[in-house]
């Protein structure tokens, strides 16, 4: 795990000094892929230059989540902010048609990106994505919403390898072993969301190039494979650069 850890914080060096900015913003939510963005940027750039932006949805996000996403963030010397979305929702509710519920629950989402974005271009900042690498491939994430960042500092972690690395670098067993969640709707988990275990989505996700015939051979679910394989085709938009139409000239 120390060579992981070493690897990560290069990267997140290299990268902000070719971009020749100290200064990072995180969005915090007391999940497991925040908190341990929020530890590598510590390591990397050192406490006074990262700020945490808290954006519970009050009635929705848990308080126990908020209380471990600021806890953490003063434990290690990060200055936050708490900035509630309720009232940023209002006015979608109030737009000529009636919006559908996954237009509501991607609204969150981009909301927040806005304002993560609104003070990094107010402080010089950098936006620290928290997307994982089962995330990113599966399109478990809203486009230009949560998959919107400069730099994603653990996108090449899968979700089992977040945990591990979480363990050895020793954050809190609380924020560990809890259920990973958008927080996007009452009662919402990924897991159930998406119908199986990240343990077995990874085992999917690792062995992806060798098709559907390769995974079933491998004794695999068919079932969560053709679910799992659909959603990545489905959802490859999410993490392209928008479709260029090209003219003769």
């Amino acid at each position: 795990m120390q060579h992981i850890h070493d690897q990560l914080i290069a990267g997140i060096r290299d990268y902000f000094k070719k971009a020749n900015i100290q200064k990072a913003v995180i969005g915090l939510s007391g999940g497991i892929d925040s908190s341990l963005t929020l530890k590598l940027a510590v390591d990397a750039l050192g406490a006074e230059n990262i700020t945490g932006l808290l954006m519970p949805e009050t009635g929705i996000s848990a308080e126990q989540n908020n209380f471990h996403a600021k806890a953490l963030a003063e434990f290690f010397g990060v200055k936050t902010f708490s900035v509630p979305i309720n009232k940023f929702t209002i006015d979608y509710g109030l737009l000529p048609w009636k919006p559908s519920a996954r237009a509501q629950m991607n609204t969150k989402a981009r909301i927040r990106m806005l304002l993560l974005y609104h003070y990094a271009n107010t402080f010089n900042c950098l936006v620290l994505g928290t997307s994982n690498k089962s995330e990113i491939m599966l399109g478990y994430g809203t486009k230009y919403g949560d998959f919107a960042a400069d730099i994603e500092v653990i996108a090449d972690l899968y979700k089992e390898e977040v945990w591990n690395l979480s363990k050895f670098l020793e954050l809190p067993d609380e924020i560990i072993e809890k259920k990973p969640t958008a927080e996007l709707f009452q009662g919402q988990t990924d897991e159930e969301e998406l119908g199986a275990s990240y343990h077995e989505i990874d085992q999917i996700l690792k062995k992806y190039e060798m098709g559907i015939e390769g995974l079933l051979d491998r004794g695999m679910h068919p079932g969560l494979i053709h679910g799992i394989l659909r959603r990545i085709e489905e959802n490859k938009h999410k993490t392209l650069t928008p479709h260029m139409i090209k003219i003769q000239k």
